[in-house]
C-alpha cells in the first residue's frame, strides 16, 4: 500500500478529466481558430469551457481566460495589472509568504522602479491588516495576496482585506492566488471585491500546463502573450483545447460538494494530527483554528531530523510528502514563508508538508501516522551520534 499525501504539489486526475482529455486529442483535435467544422467543434469546447468554469465562480464568460497555469496567470495578473494603470502609481503590496510564482515577479518590479511593500505575517501566517491599512494609499496600483499558502495551509482574510483596499486604495486592483484553495473553499470574486484571481488544472485533478485567470470586467490588463490575438487578444496563442476540456470537467467536478469533501478531509487531518502527538519535539505549523486552517495542508516540523531525509524514510514506506513546495524542491532553499512566521533552527531545515485531497483515505493517512513513529526516533538517534 501507498499514501499518497502530496496533492498540494499536485493530484492525480479524475476519470472525467483523461475522458475529456483524450476525447479532445483524438475526437475534437481541430484548431478552434479554424473556420471548418472541426474547428468550430473545437471553439465550442473551449466556450463552454468558459462557461462552466465561469459558473464555479459566479462570474461572466468573458471575465475567465485560459492560461498554461497558475505561475501564467499570476505573471499576467501582475505584470498586466501594474503595466495597464501605472497613471495610479507605483506602489505595490503583497505578503511575506507568498508563493514564487507572486514573490519573483515582485523582485522583477523592484528591478524596474516599483515601490513593492511585503506585509508581514504573524506566526501563523496570518497577515497583518493593520500593516495593510497603514502601507495602503492613493498611489497603489495593485495588492497580490493568496488565499491559502501552499506550504503551511494557513487561510488569509481575504473578505477583509479586500475591504480595506477598498477603503485605503479605491484605485488600486486586488490580485489573488486561489491555487491552493479553488475547489476547497467557497469564491465568489465580485462579492469579495477581487479584481484578479489565478487557478492550476493539476491542483485541482485536472492536467498539468493549463490554468485560468479571472479578471473582472472592465478591468484594464496589458496582455503579456502577443501573437495571433486569440482570447480577445487578452492571452494570445492557440487554446490547448485538451487541457481546457480536462480543466472545466476538473473544476465542474471539484466545485461540487465544497463543504462535505472539506469536512472528509477536516477529519483526515484531525486524524494525522492526533496520531503525531506521541512525538515529542514537534510543531504543527499554520493557522490554529478552523476559520484560519486549511484541512488540505498540514505543515509539521520534527526537530532534530533533515526535511530532506525524512521526506525518502518515508518515501521509502510508501509514503509520498514534500520538504515545503515542491515547486522548488529540487533547489533546497530555506523557505521564505517558515522564516516570515518566526520559525527558528531545530525546526526551519526539518518541516514537511501533507496535502491531502478528496481522493484521500483514512488508510493512508494511518499509514503516514505509523512510518512517522517509526522512523522519527530512529532518525533522531542516529543524528545524535
Amino acid at each position: 500500500m501507498e499514501a499518497y499525501l502530496d496533492n498540494a504539489a499536485t493530484t492525480r486526475c479524475s476519470e472525467k478529466v483523461v475522458h475529456a482529455v483524450t476525447e479532445a486529442m483524438t475526437g475534437t483535435f481541430g484548431n478552434p481558430s479554424s473556420m471548418h467544422r472541426k474547428g468550430m467543434e473545437a471553439e465550442q469546447i473551449v466556450k463552454v469551457a468558459k462557461q462552466t468554469v465561469a459558473k464555479t465562480l459566479r462570474a461572466k464568460e468573458k471575465e475567465i481566460f485560459f492560461t498554461s497555469g497558475g505561475t501564467e496567470s499570476n505573471n499576467l495578473a501582475i505584470f498586466g495589472a501594474v503595466q495597464a494603470n501605472q497613471r495610479v502609481g507605483k506602489r505595490v503590496l503583497t505578503t511575506a509568504v507568498e508563493h514564487p510564482a507572486v514573490r519573483n515577479p515582485m523582485k522583477a518590479l523592484q528591478e524596474q522602479g516599483y515601490e513593492v511593500v511585503f506585509l508581514p505575517v504573524d506566526e501563523q501566517g496570518l497577515v497583518s491588516l493593520e500593516a495593510l491599512r497603514e502601507a495602503a494609499n492613493e498611489e497603489t496600483v495593485l495588492v497580490s495576496m493568496m488565499a491559502v499558502n501552499n506550504e503551511i495551509g494557513t487561510v488569509e482574510p481575504i473578505e477583509a482585506a479586500a475591504a480595506v483596499i477598498r477603503e485605503q486604495s479605491p484605485k488600486a486592483l486586488f490580485h489573488v492566488d486561489a491555487i491552493q484553495a479553488y475547489g476547497k473553499r467557497m469564491l465568489t470574486p465580485e462579492k469579495t471585491g477581487i479584481d484578479l484571481l489565478s487557478v492550476s488544472g493539476h491542483k485541482i485533478h485536472g492536467p498539468k500546463g493549463v490554468g485560468f485567470l479571472y479578471v473582472r470586467e472592465k478591468t484594464k490588463l496589458t496582455p503579456q502573450i502577443l501573437g495571433g490575438g486569440q482570447q480577445g487578444g487578452m492571452r494570445s496563442g492557440t487554446e490547448n483545447v485538451p487541457g481546457i476540456a480536462g480543466l472545466a470537467a476538473a473544476a465542474e467536478e471539484c466545485c461540487t460538494g465544497v463543504l462535505e469533501k472539506e469536512a472528509k478531509v477536516r477529519a483526515l487531518r484531525a486524524q494525522l494530527i492526533e496520531g503525531l502527538k506521541a512525538l515529542p519535539d514537534l510543531l504543527i505549523n499554520g493557522g490554529k483554528s478552523d476559520e484560519t486552517a486549511s484541512p488540505y495542508i498540514t505543515s509539521v516540523s520534527v526537530s532534530g531530523v533533515r526535511s530532506e531525509v525524512l521526506l525518502h524514510a518515508l518515501e521509502d514506506e510508501g509514503v509520498y510528502v514534500s520538504a515545503g513546495s515542491a515547486c522548488a524542491s529540487n533547489k533546497p532553499a530555506v523557505s521564505e514563508t517558515l522564516k516570515a512566521i518566526g520559525l527558528t533552527e531545530p525546526y526551519l531545515s526539518a518541516t514537511v508538508r501533507f496535502s491531502f485531497s478528496k481522493q484521500t483515505t483514512e488508510e493512508e493517512v494511518a499509514l503516514a501516522i505509523d512510518a512517522m513513529q517509526q522512523i522519527v526516533p530512529k532518525l533522531r538517534k542516529y543524528t545524535r551520534r
